[in-house]
């Protein structure tokens, strides 16, 4: 994997300033590799090897960018994951999974867990970056509409709390995953609309390859059955797509 070299433009945060990346990964040379050329493009960085630090330190640090190998000792990528994205205060931390080719498995449920992208190894640094980019990108685009939109979002019983990352039925929280916090979301900002499942797979995860239409239908499947009779306003529109009752 050759070195990077600096990109004419600079790299920012959701507020302007240089981003902060975590990179959990516990092959040294790697590591440094790593820390380098996100050095080089602007970005601060700060490392660990072990799962167990990463949660510590995301939980002080709140970066805006993790970058996490799934192959760890200990607590692995998948747990770390899990954990972020199922605590109000790191949900929205966009994940970038490093993996092995031979990892398919893991990268769709890394992705069903809330994880942005993921890169597979061996990797090129430019590669990286481009990904890096569009992933911090999105992540400010998104705060930006969640800036102009309000915190919450009730329709019937149904409560969504964009700030706390959290749906309510009845004032009762009901345990969603970050895809389908996401998917739910989505599709009440725009009550009436119809999002085609490739609309869906690129609002939520960028149009990732791993990513299919079936993964849509069997998140859908997975909300509804969780939101109960208030489920009835996600409506199946034959042959196109998906949408919120309006």
């Amino acid at each position: 994997m050759s070195q990077l070299a600096m990109s004419s433009k600079p790299i920012t945060n959701t507020t302007g300033g240089r981003p902060h990346v975590m990179v959990v990964e516990d092959e040294q040379d790697l590591q440094d590799l790593l820390r380098y050329n996100l050095s080089r493009e602007g970005m601060e960085v700060l490392c660990t090897d072990s799962g167990e630090r990463a949660l510590e330190l995301a939980r002080q640090k709140l970066p805006d960018l993790i970058l996490l190998d799934l192959m760890l000792p200990g607590v692995d990528g998948l747990n770390v994951c899990r954990t972020l994205k199922s605590e109000p205060a790191t949900a929205g931390i966009p994940v970038v999974m490093l993996t092995a080719k031979g990892e398919e498995a893991d990268i769709v449920v890394g992705l069903e867990l809330g994880a942005d992208d993921y890169i597979t190894k061996p990797f090129s640094p430019r590669i990286l970056m481009a990904r890096i980019k569009a992933v911090l990108r999105r992540a400010a685009e998104s705060q930006a509409v969640d800036d102009q939109d309000d915190d919450c979002l009730t329709v019937g019983e149904v409560t969504i709390d964009r700030g706390r990352h959290e749906i309510r039925i009845e004032d009762e929280a009901i345990d969603l995953t970050v895809t389908e916090f996401r998917l739910l979301n989505l599709l009440a900002t725009r009550p009436g609309r119809v999002f085609t499942r490739q609309q869906i797979i690129e609002a939520i995860h960028g149009g990732l390859a791993a990513v299919t239409d079936r993964s849509v239908d069997v998140q859908m499947v997975a909300l509804r059955r969780k939101l109960g009779d208030q489920g009835s306003y996600l409506e199946t529109v034959r042959g196109v797509g998906y949408r919120f009752k309006d």
